[in-house]
């Protein structure tokens, strides 16, 4: 094991898949690949999953049982295309103040 500590300093930023780009070039190539399957994100789930992501999905907000009232909040990090902020959305009755966070638009 490395004891080598990789930064935005060096290393990462200049790799991309199995090939180097320089530094100012990996963001829009990243950005670009997050683009392009955004619109597809949840079919490809589907396939991937056979469905099973949609249940899990959920019975995670099953279990969180986001409460039928005004002042409930809740921050989905990561939250992609906002399909659990709208399954939250819901299951409050629409009371719960729910934000996705993403780095993509």
């Amino acid at each position: 094991m490395s004891v080598e500590r990789t930064t935005a300093d060096g290393g990462m930023e200049t790799s991309f898949g199995f090939r180097q780009v320089g530094s100012g070039e990996k963001q829009p190539l990243v950005n670009d690949v997050f683009h392009t399957v955004a619109r597809r994100y949840d079919m490809m789930n589907d396939l991937m999953s056979a469905g099973m992501h949609r249940v899990w999905k959920s019975a995670f907000v099953d279990w969180l049982s986001p409460p039928k009232r005004s002042g409930w909040k809740a921050l989905d990090v990561a939250g992609g295309t906002g399909d659990i902020a709208f399954r939250i959305l819901e299951a409050s009755d629409r009371k719960a103040d729910v934000t996705v966070l993403d780095i993509n638009g």
